[in-house]
């Protein structure tokens, strides 16, 4: 089915994003996670260039757990029953969405840490 519009084609995508947010609550913890990442950032006072960095490692992360989503779903579509290469797909769909996380907290100890250790040790 091709969109008939431009706002068709937003409406499929927010209405996706929709369904990312209301059945994957991983989606809902990075979220989470990310508001807390907001928060401090505002705290610090973390430059245009840090808050930068930020971002593209919050929206790599929820990137990354979207077309996990369409993975799952896909295989569970074409596959409905047990099949190795579906639990390999899935596994490492997941895994992919674990290495990104692990990156982001990584950038996030960079881009955050040097700063929040001299506020909490007060120098």
């Amino acid at each position: 089915m091709r969109s008939r519009s431009i706002i068709d084609s937003f409406r499929y995508a927010f209405r996706g994003l929709w369904y990312v947010l209301r059945t994957q609550r991983n989606v809902r913890v990075h979220l989470g996670i990310a508001a807390c990442v907001v928060i401090v950032g505002i705290w610090l006072k973390v430059s245009l260039s840090q808050w930068a960095i930020l971002v593209l490692t919050v929206g790599s992360v929820l990137v990354s757990e979207v077309l996990n989503t369409v993975a799952e779903t896909l295989v569970d579509l074409v596959s409905p029953g047990y099949h190795p290469l579906a639990r390999v797909v899935k596994d490492v769909t997941a895994g992919a969405v674990m290495l990104t996380t692990i990156v982001s907290m990584i950038v996030g100890l960079l881009v955050l840490g040097p700063s929040l250790w001299s506020v909490l040790n007060g120098t």
